[in-house]
């Protein structure tokens, strides 16, 4: 636990919600204020910390995937048919494919740390994850995935020294703690701009770092969950109908 924290999880999404909102009011209404995407730069890397604390205290694995898989599957039918056939990936399929790469890199880490595990079995572990990266990398080099390959990878850095429920020594597990998540965070978003379309704008997104050193570790009172799931195309809809209405007069 941060004991500076006073900022729950629920507390940072909904920051990440509401600078989504600016940057997207850029894109859909005001493409030419720079300034509403420079904003936007921060929501990302904020809801990618955040997906990685999900995935390290989620009960049900499966759930949780196929719940944000699903979405994403079904944002992609409306965007194909809306968007005169458009095969860009939205950023569910980004975090679609992270959950999945943090989830085979729990699995290969239990199996590595565990001494009742044998070593046929540790190798499958590793191969599994390395094979789970590749298919996400493959899958960016034929569709265009919103953030690309470095923002598939960025929830997965945060996970890198998640230790819970994994029996490792005790100077090891040290490092799962809030810093060391921090620093690999920012490792990621060092590389972000070489696979967007914005460029150097996106390290403007280091400012994520500042809200995130005062996270508490905790949830928050409410269960928001649902609401931040169908949050994302809910307002993406609400925008672009204002496009609409205003580019048809």
């Amino acid at each position: 636990m941060n004991k500076i924290g006073f900022l729950s999880g629920n507390a940072i999404k909904i920051l990440a919600a509401l600078l989504m909102i600016v940057d997207h009011i850029g894109f859909f209404l005001f493409p030419d204020i720079i300034e509403l995407r420079i904003v936007g730069r921060i929501s990302f890397p904020l809801f990618a910390f955040m997906l990685a604390e999900g995935c390290r205290y989620t009960r049900n694995k499966t759930i949780h995937f196929t719940l944000l898989f699903g979405l994403a599957v079904l944002c992609q039918i409306v965007y194909f048919f809306f968007d005169n056939g458009n095969l860009t990936m939205s950023v569910l399929v980004t975090f679609s494919l992270s959950v999945l790469m943090i989830y085979a890199l729990q699995y290969c880490k239990k199996c590595m740390f565990d001494f009742k595990v044998s070593v046929p079995a540790k190798v499958l572990s590793l191969l599994l994850f390395a094979a789970t990266v590749a298919v996400v990398f493959a899958l960016n080099e034929i569709f265009y995935i919103d953030y690309g390959f470095v923002g598939c990878l960025l929830p997965v850095t945060v996970s890198l020294f998640d230790f819970k429920d994994i029996p490792v020594p005790e100077k090891i597990k040290q490092l799962d703690n809030l810093y060391v998540k921090l620093v690999c965070l920012a490792a990621g978003l060092a590389f972000l701009p070489l696979t967007t379309e914005l460029g150097v704008i996106e390290y403007y997104a280091f400012f994520a770092l500042l809200p995130l050193l005062f996270y508490s570790g905790k949830r928050g009172k409410l269960r928001m969950k649902y609401f931040f799931y169908l949050f994302y195309p809910l307002h993406l809809v609400v925008l672009q109908c204002i496009a609409w209405l205003l580019y048809s007069f």
